[in-house]
């Protein structure tokens, strides 16, 4: 969300309002000097105190120099104009601008609680702020949370325009109170960034009582927590550390294929990505073959897998490249490839149902 430009019209008032005071103090100091054969010290110390209007004492004498007292008469009438004028600029700028600021904080907090299904994002350090580019490029709905409002104009600053109307809350993530503010009742998901581990862990514990449906990603960096904040309530945990060492590996062993991951995560021309859709009960698709879908045709998708539910409901196994004939079930994800932009009509189609009027049939005899 852009920053209001009453601000910046501010502080260019303010700007004029300093280099006038400088420019009356810098040619009274001058015509004390000139005029009243004074000392650098005794003209600096008369021309602040007549242009801010104290009323102490003249220490330079102007009962004999009529050219002398005719100036310090218009340094008294410009100095108090324009000190007058930098108090009411300093005044503004302090009352409109924390107004103004209240306002904008108000507004974006409305649009955070018209949320829903969105993602949260705490912490913006390095982890958090390509988890941030990653929602952005995608068009997720996500609100970030961030102790250091400096963080969030660096985010800002790094590419101008493209986060002007970022939704972001400042505040420890470890706050109930803050993470409220996030809209983590209304949230599908959470992803904790924060520098320790502790944090993490605090944040995950305090996440999943608020949200039992929320899905809670959490950074860890030191193992031994991995089972501790799954145990707390998280859904998967990530390290750094490790997917690092993994993308080295893949470095040397399958350069081509790193490329290529590469290629379709970093293309500006089009979004490309691997994503899931998931087939609901009440989703049309269901009863329907992949052949009758015919993803590749309608919406340029390639399906890579599927994934079903076992009998008691609980996740199935993976069917990589799965047969032309696989029927679709309740409950079954289809792992796809394709443009971010195909894919979320192609999920829309699955979540879209048709309520058609049941309509009455009378016979005439």
């Amino acid at each position: 969300m852009k920053m209001p430009t009453l601000e910046s019209d501010l502080l260019s008032r303010l700007r004029v309002a300093g280099l006038l005071v400088t420019g009356v103090i810098a040619a009274s100091v001058l015509g004390y000097v000139v005029l009243g054969h004074a000392s650098f010290l005794d003209a600096l110390y008369m021309a602040v105190i007549t242009v801010a209007g104290v009323g102490y004492g003249e220490i330079i004498p102007t009962d004999h120099n009529h050219v002398l007292r005719i100036f310090n008469m218009f340094v008294v009438v410009v100095g108090v104009t324009i000190t007058v004028y930098v108090f009411s600029v300093v005044t503004a700028f302090l009352v409109e601008g924390e107004l103004r600021n209240l306002f904008w904080r108000r507004k974006m907090q409305k649009r955070i609680n018209e949320l829903e299904d969105h993602f949260i994002v705490c912490g913006l350090g390095d982890t958090g702020r390509h988890t941030v580019d990653e929602l952005q490029r995608t068009q997720t709905p996500y609100v970030v949370v961030e102790s250091a409002e400096e963080n969030i104009k660096k985010l800002q600053q790094s590419a101008p325009g493209e986060y002007d109307e970022i939704l972001y809350v400042i505040g420890d993530a470890t706050d109930e109170t803050c993470l409220s503010d996030s809209g983590i009742d209304r949230a599908k998901g959470v992803i904790f960034a924060l520098p320790t581990d502790k944090d993490n862990l605090v944040a995950t514990i305090i996440a999943r009582q608020r949200n039992p449906k929320l899905r809670i990603i959490t950074r860890c960096i030191d193992p031994r927590y991995s089972d501790r904040m799954m145990k707390a309530g998280a859904d998967s945990t990530v390290s750094p550390n490790r997917i690092g060492g993994m993308r080295m590996a893949s470095e040397a062993l399958r350069p081509h294929v790193v490329g290529f991951l590469d290629l379709m995560l970093r293309e500006h021309s089009r979004t490309l990505r691997i994503e899931e859709i998931e087939v609901h009960s009440s989703s049309p698709w269901v009863g329907q073959s992949l052949q009758q879908l015919s993803l590749r045709a309608k919406y340029n998708l390639m399906v890579l897998a599927t994934k079903g539910r076992s009998a008691d409901g609980h996740d199935g196994i993976f069917c990589p490249n799965p047969a032309d004939d696989s029927v679709m079930t309740s409950g079954m994800v289809i792992i796809v490839m394709g443009d971010v932009h195909d894919l979320r009509k192609a999920r829309h189609e699955a979540h879209h149902h048709e309520h058609k009027p049941h309509l009455a049939v009378t016979h005439t005899t």
